[in-house]
């Protein structure tokens, strides 16, 4: 609870005098140690990503999306072009650090300078992706974009209230539930409610400190497993 009020004695927010409204994410890569976060390019990244989403045994990746497999590489390309060219979303693909294949897509969305709010969403990693260091840090490299190079002061993550996963994928990033919006949208015929994750400029200190801790290459023994856990780290930089 806020402790200023107001002339009427109303409790009001805290004050943000030299707020000013924060730069519309470039588009320009994101490095890290075992991936890089680039934008997206369908003439670059279409044949990798329809390979790397055909190679799951099935597509159930694709259930909570709005959009479904193509069933061409060329309808897919299709897709990617107009998914390329826009502002928001703006689309990046995920590269593996060491072959430059791409693994995934992800990408920031409904970006509100003004206020400073940013969403991450459209996830969609593949196989080859899917729990890896590199899936933590791709989504490490946009957080640390949004809040330390951009000055965002709320980042955001939505999903279908039914996607076990990405709820669960939401809590061990750090995020914090805020609630469910019921019968948010309609998607493929059916109706949505939406479950609401955020991490705030003051909880990012704490979640940068464990995504630091966790992506340490002393953080993984000789077969590549973690020795503590992302929470466990994130709970001992508090």
């Amino acid at each position: 609870m806020s402790a200023r009020v107001d002339e009427f004695g109303q409790p009001i927010g805290p004050a943000l005098p030299d707020w000013t409204p924060r730069p519309h994410p470039p588009r320009t890569p994101m490095e890290g140690r075992t991936c890089r976060v680039v934008p997206l390019d369908a003439e670059a990244h279409a044949a990798g990503l329809f390979a790397a989403y055909s190679a799951a045994p099935d597509r159930r990746t694709w259930t909570y999306l709005p959009d479904a497999m193509s069933e061409s590489e060329a309808a897919f390309r299709e897709r990617l072009e107009a998914r390329a060219a826009s502002r928001d979303p703006l689309f990046h693909a995920i590269l593996d650090r060491e072959s430059g294949e791409p693994l995934g897509i992800a990408s920031y969305l409904r970006i509100d300078a003004a206020n400073g709010v940013i969403e991450v969403g459209h996830l969609h990693f593949g196989p080859g992706l899917q729990r890896t260091p590199a899936s933590t840090e791709a989504m490490a490299l946009m957080m640390t974009r949004a809040f330390d190079a951009l000055g965002y002061r709320r980042y955001e993550w939505k999903c279908d209230s039914l996607n076990a996963p990405s709820r669960a994928a939401a809590l061990r990033l750090g995020f914090t539930f805020e609630g469910i919006f019921r019968n948010a949208t309609v998607v493929k015929g059916r109706s949505r409610d939406t479950a609401w994750f955020s991490i705030t400029d003051a909880d990012w200190p704490k979640v940068r400190a464990g995504f630091e801790a966790w992506l340490d290459p002393a953080n993984f023994d000789a077969e590549g497993r973690q020795r503590r856990s992302l929470a466990d780290l994130r709970g001992a930089a508090g």
